[in-house]
């Protein structure tokens, strides 16, 4: 799966797949977590929500993700 469809998965689908994202969510003030709306919140709806630079988001989120999925078929 390429990162930039990662960006149309919602943060509860993200959380629930890759639980060490969680802490790169924290880190960027976001309470994602136990939130209502993470169920329909896509991650580029949670950057734009939670006015956070998207890049530097992206980046952390996606090398959080790459190292719990590598070595992996």
């Amino acid at each position: 799966m390429s990162e930039g469809s990662r960006d149309d998965m919602t943060m509860e689908d993200i959380m629930r797949m890759w639980p060490t994202t969680i802490r790169v969510l924290l880190d960027h003030g976001m309470l994602c977590v136990g939130c209502p709306f993470a169920r329909f919140q896509t991650v580029n709806d949670a950057i734009r929500e939670h006015r956070i630079d998207g890049d530097r988001f992206r980046k952390e989120l996606y090398a959080v993700i790459g190292s719990n999925t590598a070595g992996t078929s």
